[in-house]
């Protein structure tokens, strides 16, 4: 049996570029995950539309496609293709596993949540000619999470590493609970290093949620990273990080080089709000030069729109930010996920304006905010990540860091500038 793995990706026209780029960059192993997951008898092909284009007359029998919620109507559209062409499709992702029923519409089976264990079950029911509408299966042992196959068409995916699963503080504009869970689990350790190992690269992305969920645990694993001579960057929160030195000297020891941390807010009441009530802004600046001090950078992660923000918020942030002298920073709109708390309060009060799930990009206004105008919300963020990416303020963070090499500096000048034009962060 011949099977087609897609990895669905929108693309969308650049006016700075002049070309249609893609909309996401967010790191996954999906395709690899299903890879390693599937039975060895059969014949797999795959795309992924970050780098490739899907031929709608592929010769087989089964297509899997999975989507977020950014390319689910462009996914939408491939599937129903492939079913007029007589092929049996199959949705999954994080928005089939939000709103289920609606993929239903476009597929003959749709996996909700994880898929290590569903997708072999649901290949096995297909042979017998005993497909189910929808494939769901409780939290995946770590220990039974195989590493993925790499797959040396998508260079990308070697930079990638996973060592944990799932997030227990329901934040209400997370989506990541669609999928993984709110039951945080980690891998072996063992079985981590050993991927680590077998990459290409020494520069890689843990890809978890948050890598301050069990400090215990990445600790040992930071542990034994210590001599790999890798350089890695990780997602953290910065009441953990501000809290706890040890992490950071084994985290710099075992070669990270960069904390992607959500702020979400510079407003206390906006995080009571959202439900990161761990996050203390009176703590900001003193965690960020703590771990500065370590030689690590802060990619730090902002949003705008929730209910307690009002028109102040844009430069009330980005005098918080200056402040805290953060290297880079990244600036949404606050985008209410199919699944999440965040939407289904939305809903509730009508407050919902387009359900056309392309413009659900973090960037555009989905919903009408409470404080302001959908125009003042939109223009405030694009000022404040204009302003941030400025030329003379990129050049004015490169010249900061006293030990850069020359190369690395330009570098991290060009890349700031241009991330900003290119993706309009």
């Amino acid at each position: 049996m011949k099977i087609l793995l897609i990895l669905s990706h929108w693309r969308t026209r650049n006016t700075f570029l002049n070309k249609f780029v893609v909309t996401s960059s967010y790191p996954t192993l999906t395709l690899e995950q299903l890879v390693s997951v599937t039975p060895d008898h059969y014949e797999v092909d795959y795309v992924d539309e970050r780098w490739q284009t899907v031929d709608v007359n592929w010769d087989g029998d089964l297509v899997g496609i999975s989507t977020l919620t950014l390319s689910a109507n462009h996914a939408y559209e491939i599937a129903d293709e492939f079913r007029r062409r007589g092929k049996t499709v199959v949705l999954g992702g994080y928005h089939p596993s939000a709103v289920p029923e609606e993929a239903k519409q476009h597929a003959d089976a749709v996996v909700i949540g994880e898929a290590e264990i569903s997708w072999p079950r649901l290949l096995a029911d297909y042979e017998h000619h005993e497909l189910k509408p929808f494939y769901r299966s409780d939290p995946v042992d770590p220990a039974a999470i195989p590493s993925p196959k790499r797959l040396p068409e998508f260079r990308t995916s070697d930079g990638i590493v996973q060592a944990t699963r799932g997030c227990p503080y329901r934040c209400k504009f997370c989506a990541v609970q669609n999928v993984e869970g709110a039951m945080f689990r980690t891998r072996p350790v063992e079985k981590v290093i050993e991927e680590i190992k077998s990459l290409q690269r020494t520069r890689f992305l843990f890809a978890d949620s948050s890598l301050t969920i069990n400090s215990t645990y990445t600790k040992q694993l930071f542990q034994e990273m210590a001599g790999l001579n890798v350089h890695f960057s990780c997602y953290g929160n910065i009441d953990v990080l501000n809290k706890d030195e040890e992490l950071l000297k084994l985290a710099h020891e075992a070669g990270c080089e960069q904390w992607l941390i959500g702020f979400e807010s510079v407003n206390q009441e906006t995080l009571k709000f959202i439900g990161k009530k761990t996050n203390k802004v009176e703590d900001y600046a003193i965690a960020v030069k703590k771990i500065k001090g370590y030689g690590m950078t802060i990619m730090g992660l902002f949003m705008f729109g929730f209910d307690t923000d009002t028109n102040d918020v844009f430069d009330s942030t980005l005098e918080a930010v200056y402040k805290m002298d953060l290297e880079r920073a990244g600036f949404a709109i606050v985008t209410p996920y199919p699944g999440t708390p965040l939407f289904d309060e939305l809903e509730k009060e009508g407050r919902i304006l387009t359900r056309d799930w392309s413009q659900y990009n973090l960037r555009n206004v989905v919903f009408q905010p409470k404080n302001m105008s959908v125009e003042e919300l939109r223009d405030g963020r694009e000022s404040v990540a204009k302003e941030y990416y400025s030329f003379s303020n990129c050049l004015r963070r490169g010249f900061q860091d006293e030990n850069i090499s020359i190369d690395r500096l330009v570098n991290r000048i060009v890349y700031d500038y241009f991330i900003n034009r290119f993706y309009r962060i």
